[in-house]
């Protein structure tokens, strides 16, 4: 008798006549607001990675979790799956405040310490950590010297 088990299938179809280079934390930023729901960016807290290639191009945006008024859950499973999956190298974290602070909190400084300490044992590069506000400010751990 033999043994039937599921059979898995990765499949990623890259357009790259439309990537946009990264270069630095103003042009993540860039992306990032120009890619959020403009009507939900002042309610909830919704955490997105970007995900480039070698050369920093824009592979794509994936939404990893949404929250509430002052947080959401980050789970780094389906993050590095993410990642993994479409074959990126290196990636921006992305997330919003609805309350218009830049600071990042303590929990936001663990939580990409350890998204980080992933990254460099599967050797993938954490770029940057941006926090965004609805007025399209942001911070920047990479310029902030946090990363």
């Amino acid at each position: 008798m033999k043994t039937k088990v599921n059979e898995i299938q990765i499949r990623y179809k890259e357009n790259l006549k439309t990537s946009q280079i990264i270069s630095c934390s103003e042009d993540a930023n860039n992306i990032i607001y120009d890619n959020w729901d403009k009507d939900t960016i002042g309610v909830h807290e919704t955490f997105k990675i970007l995900l480039l290639n070698n050369s920093n191009k824009v592979k794509g945006i994936f939404v990893l979790s949404s929250g509430g008024i002052t947080g959401t859950i980050v789970d780094i499973r389906i993050l590095f799956a993410t990642v993994l999956k479409s074959l990126s190298t290196a990636v921006i974290l992305a997330h919003n405040h609805p309350s218009g602070k830049l600071k990042p909190s303590e929990a936001d400084k663990q939580i990409t310490r350890k998204i980080n300490q992933g990254a460099n044992f599967l050797d993938i590069k954490v770029l940057d950590h941006i926090i965004i506000t609805p007025s399209g400010a942001y911070y920047s751990f990479a310029d902030n010297g946090i990363l």
